[in-house]
């Protein structure tokens, strides 16, 4: 039974796949982020200071620029508007670093504008949370059981999580376009600079891309497992 679970022939012929693309995914940006973390900015500011100077320059003064411990942990809370930089970023110098606070910055400045897809995608972060973490379970438990409600229910709650991922991809493309044009606008990097910044971005972005690829991928396989089993039954 558990190989009829974990290792069927949708698992093998999708998951397996996106699993690989995500890893290589993941490799890529920590390399790419090395190599440019070694690469000093012209201009010398830090992270958190280019944060701060491109939140001014687009009129935010209500958000706040903050350290928060680990390596790419970066993020942006809407909720408390907090632009949150990792250590490998918030007193750093380098084009990457730069990059990265650029990018996040992108995120309050989307959330400034009322940008559609970041409302929605934080709407959908408690749908996300759940569907994600019980929803393929419930599917896996319908099949067990051979009941169709059950299976649809964890298909459902599954979807809702789909969704997020799915915003999430012209959310993060979005904020990466934002911030290389602000640091092009305000001169903060020289051309080579931006060229470099903009590797950093593109190979962080793939690894929203595999994420959403894996997410799909298991979706589609407990579809297929699902569609199997209705049709012996």
């Amino acid at each position: 039974m558990g190989g009829f679970f974990y290792m069927d022939r949708y698992y093998l012929i999708l998951v397996v796949p996106a699993l690989l693309i995500s890893l290589l995914a993941q490799i890529g940006v920590k390399g790419t982020f090395n190599k440019y973390s070694r690469v000093g900015s012209s201009n010398n500011m830090t992270g958190a200071e280019v944060a701060r100077y491109l939140l001014k320059s687009n009129g935010i003064y209500d958000v706040q620029v903050t350290q928060v411990g680990g390596n790419l942990t970066d993020h942006y809370d809407p909720r408390q508007k907090v632009l949150r930089l990792s250590d490998s970023t918030y007193s750093s110098t380098s084009v990457a670093a730069i990059g990265v606070a650029a990018h996040e910055t992108g995120h309050a400045i989307q959330h400034s504008v009322k940008y559609a897809p970041l409302a929605l995608r934080s709407t959908l972060v408690p749908v996300a949370n759940i569907g994600s973490s019980v929803g393929p379970y419930i599917a896996i438990l319908g099949l067990f059981l051979a009941w169709p409600v059950i299976i649809d229910l964890g298909l459902l709650l599954f979807g809702g999580a789909i969704l997020f991922y799915l915003v999430t991809l012209p959310v993060e493309f979005n904020a990466s376009s934002r911030a290389i044009a602000s640091l092009d606008s305000t001169g903060l990097l020289m051309k080579d600079e931006l060229r470099s910044a903009k590797k950093v971005l593109n190979a962080a972005a793939m690894t929203y891309v595999a994420s959403a690829l894996v997410a799909v991928a298991s979706f589609l396989r407990l579809l297929l497992l699902a569609g199997q089993r209705r049709n012996r039954d």
